[in-house]
């Protein structure tokens, strides 16, 4: 795996989108997956150079190699395994999210701390007890955490996956969390965003 800067890792999901619905083009330019994505030509080249990858004076880049050299890099020339933490509203509506397992993410598991919830069914899954987690984790049951559990309760959540080994969440609870340096998270506030709309609307 490169080391890229995080600005380059969030650009490749566009780019590899973006190639993924010209499959059946043979070359894309730099120009095209420039428009397409809102940056420069030029910051697509450096993304791509600094993949290590090469395209053709006058030709672009191969739509098939340069797809599969960002999922390689992106780890998704494998299946990815995901444990949502939280069965309440939020996390059932993630389990049952069909367009995850189409980008390679497979929902393995869903934990909650609520002994009503524990047991039950949701999204062709039984929900474990969260304290479980750790022993989960360790026998790769998932290697990625989906957080959508209060406020309250999302930086507990996150020591514990930290603890147990967890190295990459996605946290939906509107708190920011605190990680060692090693563990990446993407916070996705939907209220925050929905601020942000407001004054436009």
């Amino acid at each position: 795996m490169s080391q890229l800067s995080p600005a380059t890792v969030a650009r490749l999901p566009r780019y590899l989108r973006l190639l993924e619905e010209n499959a059946d083009t043979e070359t894309v330019s730099s120009e095209f997956l420039a428009r397409a994505t809102r940056v420069t030509a030029a910051n697509v080249r450096r993304d791509l150079a600094a993949l290590g990858f090469q395209g053709t004076r006058g030709v672009g880049y191969s739509t098939a190699a340069l797809a599969a050299r960002i999922r390689r890099e992106l780890g998704l020339d494998r299946r990815r395994k995901v444990g949502i933490i939280g069965a309440g509203n939020l996390g059932t509506a993630l389990a049952g999210y069909t367009f995850l397992q189409k980008r390679g993410f497979e929902v393995a598991a869903i934990y909650d701390s609520d002994p009503r919830r524990i047991g039950t069914d949701t999204a062709g899954m039984r929900v474990r007890d969260v304290e479980s987690m750790p022993e989960d984790v360790a026998a790769g049951v998932f290697d990625m955490a989906i957080l959508a559990v209060p406020a309250s309760a999302a930086q507990s959540v996150a020591e514990a996956l930290v603890a147990a080994g967890i190295r990459s969440m996605l946290n939906f609870a509107p708190v920011r969390i605190e990680v060692p340096d090693h563990v990446a998270v993407r916070q996705v506030d939907l209220s925050h965003e929905l601020q942000v709309l407001s004054y436009y609307g």
